[in-house]
């Protein structure tokens, strides 16, 4: 390899640093609460359906959700 090949790499790697952490700042932080808890509250809507214990379930699961939305990102 020849040094131009090596400093395009350096410069691509920079760049593409540089781009992750632009869009990690402007990203909300409502965003990355929801990448979380929206599994959780699927997880908590397939619980609901057992037949005993599913409100329950869903109910706690759904409260620690809220609780990760409500955490300031």
């Amino acid at each position: 390899m020849n040094n131009y090949s090596i400093s395009f790499w350096k410069k691509r790697r920079i760049i593409h640093w540089i781009i992750i952490a632009a869009v990690s700042l402007f990203l909300n932080g409502c965003f990355a609460t929801k990448v979380v808890t929206v599994p959780m509250r699927v997880g908590g809507a397939i619980v609901s359906v057992v037949p005993v214990v599913g409100d329950t379930a869903h109910d706690a699961i759904d409260t620690a959700a809220d609780a990760v939305d409500d955490i300031p990102l």
